[in-house]
């Protein structure tokens, strides 16, 4: 006799594979008792993650200079194979900016890429590098932002075509592409280098550009930093690893130099999408650059 399948056996099995489909499509967010270690803001050490963030490189006014850099009313268009995102306003304002986020919005925003209603976010946020930071950064930098000037400039709305616009395929994205673990394994890492690889895997998020991106714009880890062509334009983004035709033969000192001056070894001037980037990451501590540029000389060379 051949095995029946009974209504009862489908029921369950069609209960459990609803289950799978709705946790699969289900955002992950944060454990919230997890962050209640970072209670108290340090803002002065938020002011340090914001620029380490470049936080004013999309969401300030493109082509804002001075103090003008601290408004962070959005506007920047992020062009990308998959459509055009407009950085949103994230000023303290009430209406138009995240001035009534709760933390555990912004944390959520920020670690899990979900937005305060519990949307996927698009990965032009780069949460895929901010998940590697800290809850007590992500709260000093909640801090920090919330002591900025607000801005009533509304939000652009992303210009996304079909089927790219359907924020709940992230959900899948996010389980193929999404991971806290660190990018690279450095055996016998020094405290500097850990620094390094906190900053530029975290915060500094170099990966992002650095890093080449298969079909479905997620990062090829297994080429970590070893550039590709530029993910929001034109033109490619160099290989910064030891092997690097570009950087290889500096030392970790000149890569700090560079970071901190914008000048090379063979004084040229930064240039390019750079020049943004090495703005911020000069309001870094002398430290915290040299973490950085033993960190590039540990990573594998490409």
């Amino acid at each position: 006799m051949k095995p029946r399948i009974t209504i009862g056996v489908l029921v369950v099995a069609a209960l459990f594979m609803g289950a799978a489909f709705i946790v699969a499509l289900t955002p992950p967010k944060l454990d919230p008792v997890a962050l209640r270690s970072a209670a108290v803001a340090d803002t002065q050490n938020g002011e340090k993650i914001f620029w380490a963030s470049g936080c004013a490189g999309c969401h300030a006014a493109p082509g804002s200079e001075g103090d003008q850099r601290l408004v962070l009313s959005g506007g920047l268009p992020i062009e990308s194979d998959f459509g055009t995102f407009h950085a949103p306003n994230i000023s303290p304002d009430e209406g138009y900016g995240i001035g009534d986020w709760t933390f555990y919005e912004f944390a959520n925003a920020l670690k899990k890429g979900v937005g305060r209603h519990g949307e996927n976010l698009y990965p032009a946020l780069p949460y895929t590098s901010y998940v590697r930071m800290t809850n007590q950064d992500v709260r000093d930098l909640h801090g920090y932002i919330m002591t900025l000037p607000k801005s009533t400039e509304p939000s652009k709305p992303h210009d996304i075509a079909f089927p790219f616009n359907i924020r709940l395929a992230l959900s899948f994205w996010k389980r193929l592409y999404f991971s806290d673990q660190a990018r690279v394994a450095l055996a016998d890492a020094t405290p500097e280098v850990m620094r390094g690889q906190y900053l530029a895997e975290g915060p500094g998020h170099c990966g992002e550009c650095h890093t080449p991106r298969n079909a479905l714009g997620g990062l090829k880890y297994g080429d970590w930093l070893a550039g590709g062509p530029n993910p929001d334009g034109e033109g490619m983004i160099p290989d910064i690893t030891p092997g690097s035709k570009a950087i290889g033969d500096w030392t970790a000192s000149q890569i700090a130099d560079y970071l901190e001056t914008g000048f090379t070894p063979d004084y040229d001037t930064v240039g390019g999408s750079m020049v943004e980037v090495q703005q911020n990451v000069s309001h870094l501590t002398r430290a915290d650059l040299e973490a950085i540029g033993a960190y590039l000389k540990a990573v594998p060379a490409r």
